[in-house]
């Protein structure tokens, strides 16, 4: 398995946040590979165009071939923010200053021999570039907006769980392979690679439509974990009729999405309706003592009170008897 070593520096001064790239190389990866089904409909939307961009483009075609290992991506692609929340332009002002024997190099720990075409063609960093802006173009950013609401939200809440759980109840939530070990080590996934030393350096944590999570660095001092944003695992569970007659539909949704803390923007996206009508409801159920609130940084988190938990699970001896 692999580890990250840290230190008490280092986890007072880690963050929560987002990357455009991030999200452009989550989203390349699903559209190279099988990907899980509730990934399919969005792949499905954008293979064809996918497809044929990358034919188009020889080079792109012999990046892609040779960047993506089974357990190693090339580190030119995964380079991590200096910080978060920049646009795709700023953080690919990194990518783009790189040599072509830059690029080489780090194709070469993923896959050698190179195809010859990578051997002989110059502007190599350019190309990646243009192949990751178009997939941000096409497939991320006409989402995007969506997208940042769901992903800040899971940050907010990341956030709030760090203040009540400390990092072994964060670390917990972000992958299955994720764990705090004690001893200032942090198991990152199973893959068998030497332990990394992040003692006294930059870690952020990244919220990414990716499928399972992902370790990257700009050496020497800054390092990142990407993971699965929260709901892309969860199945939506449909309000049992009686609470939806009691409740109406949208606010007995809302008081069963909100078993685990939750925010109006994280709501919106879940949804569909209006930051208006989801604060509307919120105030109603809060009011009737179904949620409890409180805030966290700039947003405010609600969460199922007892008695909202209790009327969620209308226990089973007050249910009439069929007749």
């Amino acid at each position: 398995m692999s580890e990250f070593l840290v230190d008490a520096d280092t986890l007072v001064n880690a963050r929560f946040g987002t990357s455009q790239l991030t999200e452009t190389v989550s989203a390349l990866k699903l559209l190279r590979a099988p990907v899980e089904p509730w990934f399919r409909p969005w792949k499905d939307t954008h293979s064809a165009a996918f497809q044929a961009a990358v034919a188009a483009s020889p080079i792109s075609s012999a990046l892609l071939e040779s960047a993506f290992g089974r357990s190693w991506v090339a580190d030119f692609l995964t380079v991590p923010p200096l910080e978060p929340d920049l646009t795709l332009e700023e953080e690919l002002e990194y990518l783009t200053s790189l040599s072509d024997d830059h690029i080489r190099a780090d194709l070469c720990v993923v896959r050698t021999p190179l195809p010859s075409i990578l051997l002989s063609s110059s502007g190599l960093a350019a190309e990646a570039a243009g192949l990751l802006r178009w997939v941000w173009r096409t497939t991320v950013e006409p989402d995007w907006p969506r997208r940042l609401r769901v992903l800040q939200a899971d940050v907010v809440s990341r956030t709030s769980r760090l203040s009540e759980q400390g990092w072994s109840g964060v670390l917990r939530g972000l992958g299955p392979d994720v764990r705090w070990l004690g001893d200032g080590r942090i198991q990152v996934n199973r893959w068998d690679y030497p332990a990394t030393d992040v003692r006294g350096r930059d870690l952020m944590f990244i919220a990414a439509h990716t499928q399972r999570v992902n370790v990257s660095w700009r050496l020497p001092d800054h390092f990142a974990l990407t993971y699965p944003v929260t709901g892309i695992f969860a199945t939506t569970e449909t309000p049992d009729e009686p609470l939806v007659q009691l409740l109406g539909r949208n606010r007995a949704r809302i008081l069963v999405e909100a078993a685990e803390p939750v925010s109006t923007t994280l709501l919106v996206a879940t949804t569909g309706l209006s930051l208006a009508t989801i604060s509307d409801h919120l105030r109603v159920l809060t009011d009737a003592g179904l949620l409890e609130r409180r805030r966290s940084g700039r947003s405010v988190l609600y969460w199922q009170s007892d008695t909202g938990r209790r009327v969620v699970r209308r226990p089973a001896s007050n249910r009439p008897e069929p007749r």
